[in-house]
């Protein structure tokens, strides 16, 4: 048995171990003081308790207006506004909190100020009324003109178009056609003459310009007064008969009915 006195010295490795749990120890102690100090510095702060803070506010603000005072609804009005305002930061603790926070502030300024929010709330601008529809065009009538005819002659109606391919593509304003008596022939024709200063020397030499004969017997499209009825052609406007001596050529059919 050996015997050690209560005052020896303690071995070099003694030594060594108890100098590095020293050393851990306060290595530790250090790393651990920044991170209490930044806990102690950050507020103390929970999405319940930041909504709860803010309702207990709106409850108070609202009830020490009260509804005596001639302007208790404006205020109230304006407080409700800015604790609405106040709501948006807490955006920084929860994103679904401002939303939360504006419906229950809303719900309390409606349990103080009943009809509150919906007087003070603009009205959205009415739609305009819906343009009613134009009325459906009637369908164009072509009577019993054949399709492959050039030109098409309403006597009754006092009408006449060109086509092309059974399609209306352009229509006289007005027509003259003969008289009772001195009618203009109807049935099947082909355009045989054209002359653009064309005088009737049946008539005294009356003008007949832009005339395209369809008969043989001197019936013929021509400018002239079409509110008048003729002695048997068929008047026009000057901008209609140019435009019928512009596009009807020799051979085509004209079909009068």
């Amino acid at each position: 048995m050996r015997y050690q006195p209560r005052h020896a010295k303690p071995s070099q490795l003694s030594r060594k171990l108890a100098g590095l749990s020293v050393g851990i120890g306060v290595a530790a102690s250090l790393l651990a003081q920044p991170a209490m100090a930044e806990a102690q510095q950050m507020p103390a702060m929970s999405s319940n308790g930041g909504l709860g803070a803010l309702l207990e506010q709106t409850q108070s603000q609202l009830s020490s207006i009260g509804s005596s005072t001639p302007d208790a609804r404006e205020r109230a009005w304006q407080t409700r506004n800015s604790l609405r305002a106040q709501a948006d930061g807490l955006a920084a603790i929860n994103k679904d909190l401002p939303a939360q926070a504006k419906a229950s502030i809303d719900a309390t300024v409606e349990r103080f100020y009943p009809g509150l929010i919906a007087e003070k709330t603009p009205k959205p601008a009415p739609k305009p009324a819906a343009r009613p529809a134009p009325p459906a065009q009637p369908a164009f009538d072509y009577g019993p003109c054949p399709k492959d005819a050039k030109v098409c002659v309403d006597t009754g109606g006092r009408r006449s178009w060109l086509q092309n391919n059974g399609q209306m593509y352009y229509k006289a304003d007005l027509i003259g056609p003969g008289r009772p008596g001195l009618d203009t022939p109807k049935g099947t024709f082909y355009v045989n003459r054209k002359v653009k200063d064309e005088i009737s020397w049946e008539f005294g030499n009356a003008p007949m310009p832009y005339a395209t004969y369809f008969t043989n017997n001197g019936i013929a499209f021509h400018q002239g007064d079409p509110s008048i009825l003729s002695h048997g052609c068929v008047r026009m406007y000057r901008a209609d008969a140019q435009r019928y001596f512009q596009d009807l050529a020799i051979g085509d059919k004209v079909f009068v009915f």
